[in-house]
């Protein structure tokens, strides 16, 4: 029975393959990344997705990240921090990663910035995040923040503001997602008026990513659907 059962359960190829088929029919015109969430998901597993062609990849948890990064290092991989930021790891994050989603406060910007300004590496993509449902329990930035978050990374020599993102609330409906996909994306074309650095967009997850793509978003965010569901003593 369980062996019937894994056979029947598509392959991390075959999800990506119907992933992209799925983007690829929608009439958007932008170009949309395709980032594969794969906290808690091993790095054999990375390695299957890679061959499949993904190349960009989200993690939450710093030290599991750098574990992987050893493991994969033979690998092109574009690492993103998605997750939380605590002040006492910007410096590893600056390190490490090529890219972080997750910022949402001037000091975690101005710390990134120095530490990488100090690794001597290239300026580091950062988005900032939108806590676009007002959910007290998530992290990001207020509407009325983000002009004032991005005019202090814009003079970050360390960084590079690359655009907005959000996690909205995944009990909404598509109506209600579409309205605060819509927020962000009016906001993404204010900041673009103003920077020109700014583009990408980074919104939609497994549960909405095509409702995101047809609302403008450039990146899409992606674990179960890639990986499958996780397992809950991971």
């Amino acid at each position: 029975m369980s062996t019937q059962s894994t056979i029947l359960q598509p392959t991390i190829p075959q999800r990506i393959e119907a992933i992209s088929k799925a983007i690829e029919s929608l009439p958007s015109s932008q170009e949309v990344t395709l980032v594969a969430v794969s906290k808690t998901q091993t790095s054999e597993a990375i390695r299957m997705a890679y061959q499949a062609g993904i190349r960009h990849y989200g993690e939450n948890y710093l030290q599991e990240a750098l574990t992987k990064q050893i493991h994969l290092s033979d690998l092109e991989i574009v690492w993103h921090f998605i997750g939380p930021i605590q002040s006492n790891k910007t410096q590893l994050i600056a390190q490490h990663f090529d890219w972080v989603e997750s910022v949402d406060r001037e000091k975690i910007a101005t710390r990134l910035s120095e530490a990488r300004i100090t690794s001597g590496k290239t300026p580091l993509s950062v988005c900032i995040q939108v806590n676009i449902s007002h959910e007290e329990s998530k992290s990001g930035v207020a509407e009325g923040d983000i002009l004032g978050l991005a005019k202090v990374i814009s003079q970050c020599g360390g960084l590079v503001l690359r655009g907005l993102m959000t996690i909205p609330d995944p009990t909404l409906n598509e109506t209600e997602l579409r309205v605060q996909f819509k927020k962000m994306k009016n906001w993404f074309d204010q900041l673009q008026y103003l920077y020109p650095t700014v583009d990408t967009l980074s919104m939609g997850m497994t549960h909405d990513y095509l409702v995101a793509i047809e609302e403008g978003a450039t990146l899409v965010r992606i674990g179960t659907g890639i990986f499958g569901v996780r397992e809950k003593n991971k």
